[in-house]
């Protein structure tokens, strides 16, 4: 958030297709309306394992329990979400038998019953005896029975390697509607499991919850399988074995801001403590270091600020894509830098699992750049007088350098077989701030564009399904100043992030009501770039009519509309903007249109953002505008994000949205990088930075340092008797990229690389 303003080889064994009559899942799910509000505020509950249970998978991710704050030791985000590890219950008796191999939230028997007390029982006649006898019969066949049907005859019967708990599986008719099934993989045996509306779903950890989707879409998730992309966010969204087609497939999307890459005003309990001396992710690090010794507060954020129930509930949502802002320092960090380093990356991995299981597609957002890429808190380290250093003063060119070998390391991991259709879009700089200020010329983000599309195409190949489709900031020039950049190149997009309540003066006082119409405005501007440059969408937008709420800004810093911020023309009051639960339905009938139309003039877009975390003194969220799960709770957000369509017309803002269709090139068809207009005038390094007409005189990095290679989760599976470890890829996609790390050379007096716009330049 600115606060200023040829065919690929499918690294899955799909799911079995079966006669048209038995299809499963059904070629055209029914759509089931909008999902239920109550689900928003599901928590998990821990459920007693079967003595019976499937080891049919172990991860390496470790665990972090987090000390109670009474303690004075760690903060946890989210109480209600359960840090006991439990038993998995993938398989239990269920599995044993064929049926669902789920464990039930409702009806368990108990595993010890209550004390008997010691009475005689009355005596049975024949008749009850005989009874007694005939039904035991009955169920013994049917426990023979059902397990031979749903293993052995009903695939001999040519029913198809699927079954489930329900005949009315993935379409949204069944109130427990999961399932587990048999198939064959040569000679070994596998549990795929499976659900859709009312199914109940079992965590890593034990716990469960019920998912809710009322659009037909339906989760899956094969531990013998890890890699199955069959499953649904909804009945109109492809599944991820099926090719996106850009242009033509809509993104519905949300951000999970501040979770990765930490943001005062999302996640406040954080920074509270240290109120005012925490401002950015830098600061907060420092201060929990001296505090507590450790940074273990932030690793637990990650773990219970988004779960998985989040990935269900945002396809319950209607929403399809999910946009995850990364650090840098999830990959690696500097002794000077603070930060946690590599934590991010397992629970990215988690991200990619929980995504591919819900049919949830990813945009990886690099967020936070060596240096800062325009010195505001999302990137790491606020810059309290303006100070940022990529691209700019001293050490302007070795951040770019180190930032670009990051960007590197990035596509190669998202590039490879396993996890190119889950994450098939990358924004590779958030917000650079190019023109603004005069921070750097144009030039040298053009040229970092053009260096990072070689990087990304060497490591994945050109053409659709080859790696992703590269997303680039306009830098704050505008969609309109990159037409014609880099014509012919393959798949390249616009991002906008379109804000109404970020001006450089006063607040707007206009009253809500007005501000849905402002929104369609953005239509053209998406119409045209679509047009001219190719695809083209909002990687973040929000329902804020004005700058209310806590850490907005930046901590401290007041607002707008009070006048405390940039300008002394106070508004108005915030605290009844604040204050959520007393807003009347007019005004969220206006945030609702504000919405809707935002998304019918963006056309592809990514809310900012999923959710904002409750406010260490209150206990409630202080900045409701900018969550999307909040209004969803409370009847603000849509709950269908289809109803869109015709809403600005309906408003009397009629638009002409983008309805062609984008150039084969541009959605990675024929032509698709063969000859890429005008590449080759970038040249990297690039010859001119901020501050420095002539980059050429300016310390770099040498390229001696081991190449980084990013981890994959470990999956194990348990068959016959034996375990074996599961191919999930090895980090890296082309074998042939082995170009060593931009690393300090040796002997080089490299000034702070955070501070060096003034810096003496090195002779080195």
């Amino acid at each position: 958030m600115a606060s200023n303003n040829p065919s690929p080889t499918i690294p899955y064994e799909p799911v079995a297709t079966v006669d048209s009559a038995n299809q499963y899942p059904p070629s055209q799910p029914t759509d089931f309306g909008p999902p239920r509000p109550g689900f928003f505020n599901a928590t998990s509950h821990s459920t007693m394992s079967s003595t019976t249970t499937l080891d049919v998978r172990s991860s390496t991710y470790s665990d972090s329990y987090g000390k109670s704050k009474q303690n004075g030791d760690l903060y946890l985000d989210s109480p209600s979400e359960s840090d006991a590890p439990g038993a998995r219950g993938l398989g239990g008796s269920g599995a044993a038998t064929g049926g669902s191999g789920l464990e039930k939230a409702e009806g368990q028997v108990p595993l010890y019953g209550s004390q008997q007390t010691n009475r005689r029982r009355p005596k049975m006649n024949c008749v009850t005896k005989l009874i007694i006898i005939v039904c035991a019969l009955l169920l013994l066949a049917v426990a023979v029975f059902v397990p031979l049907w749903f293993f052995v005859l009903r695939d001999k019967l040519g029913h198809g390697g699927h079954s489930s708990s329900s005949s009315s599986n993935h379409n949204g008719n069944s109130g427990a509607n999961s399932g587990t099934t048999a198939t064959n993989n040569g000679d070994e045996q596998h549990v795929v499991t499976t659900g859709g509306d009312g199914s109940l779903v079992t965590k890593d950890d034990g716990s469960t919850f019920m998912y809710n989707n009322t659009f037909g879409g339906f989760w899956v998730f094969d531990p013998s399988n890890p890699l199955n992309e069959s499953a649904q966010a909804q009945s109109w969204t492809k599944p991820l074995s099926q090719q996106w087609q850009w242009g033509v497939d809509k993104m519905y999307g949300v951000n999970l801001g501040g979770w990765l890459t930490l943001e005062p005003f999302i996640s406040p309990a954080l920074y509270e403590e240290f109120y005012p001396d925490a401002v950015d992710e830098w600061t907060l690090s420092e201060h929990l270091q001296a505090k507590y010794n450790s940074l273990d507060v932030i690793e637990n954020h990650y773990k219970t600020f988004i779960v998985e129930e989040d990935f269900a509930q945002i396809a319950a949502a209607g929403l399809n894509w999910v946009r995850i802002p990364i650090p840098f320092w999830a990959i690696q960090k500097y002794d000077n830098e603070p930060f946690l380093e590599r934590t991010a990356w397992t629970y990215f991995l988690k991200a990619i699992e929980w995504a591919r299981k819900y049919g949830i597609r990813i945009n990886l957002d690099f967020h936070a750049l060596p240096g800062s890429q325009n010195g505001w808190n999302h990137s790491g380290k606020l810059g309290l007088n303006g100070e940022f250093n990529f691209m700019r003063g001293v050490m302007g060119i070795a951040n770019a350098q180190r930032a670009m070998d990051y960007i590197r390391i990035l596509a190669e991991f998202i590039s490879q077989p396993e996890y190119r259709n889950v994450v098939p879009f990358f924004g590779i700089v958030n917000e650079p701030l190019s023109n603004i200020q005069g921070s750097y010329p144009k030039s040298a983000m053009e040229a970092f564009y053009a260096e990072a599309y070689r990087v990304i195409r060497n490591a994945g190949g050109t053409g659709a399904g080859n790696g992703p489709m590269i997303s680039i900031h306009h830098a704050f020039w505008g969609p309109d100043n990159w037409t014609g950049f880099l014509q012919g190149s393959d798949r390249i997009a616009m991002d906008l992030h379109p804000y109404l309540v970020f001006p450089d003066g006063p607040a707007d006082p206009d009253p809500a009501s007005s501000f849905p119409a402002k929104a369609c405005a953005w239509a053209a501007e998406v119409a045209t770039s679509m047009t001219n440059f190719g695809l083209t969408g909002a990687g973040e937008w929000s329902h804020a009519i004005n700058d209310c709420g806590l850490y907005v800004n930046e901590v401290g810093k007041g607002t707008r509309y009070e006048g405390t911020y940039k300008t002394t023309v106070k508004v108005g009051d915030c605290a009844p903007w604040i204050d959520y639960e007393s807003w009347d339905d007019t005004l969220k009938a206006n945030l609702k249109d504000l919405s809707l139309a935002s998304m019918e003039a963006l056309q592809n877009w990514f809310f900012w953002t999923w959710k904002i975390g409750e406010s260490l003194e209150t206990g409630k969220v202080r900045a409701p505008f900018w969550s999307y799960k909040l209004g969803l709770e409370h009847g603000w957000s849509p709950t269908d994000p289809r109803e869109a369509s015709g809403k600005c017309a309906q408003i009397g803002v009629p638009i002409a949205p983008f309805t062609g269709t984008l150039q084969s090139w541009q959605a990675g068809g024929d032509g698709a990088g063969g000859n890429v207009v005008g590449l080759d005038a970038y040249p990297w390094p690039p010859a001119a930075i901020g501050g420095f007409a002539d980059a050429s005189t300016l310390p770099r990095y040498t390229p001696t340092g081991p190449i980084i290679t990013m981890p994959v989760k470990t999956y194990t599976a348990t068959a016959q008797g034996s375990t074996s470890t599961i191919n999930v890829g090895d980090g890296w996609t082309n074998d042939a990229d082995t170009t060593l790390m931009a690393v300090p050379a040796a002997g080089c007096d490299y000034p702070n690389q955070w501070d060096a716009l003034t810096a003496a330049v090195p002779t080195c």
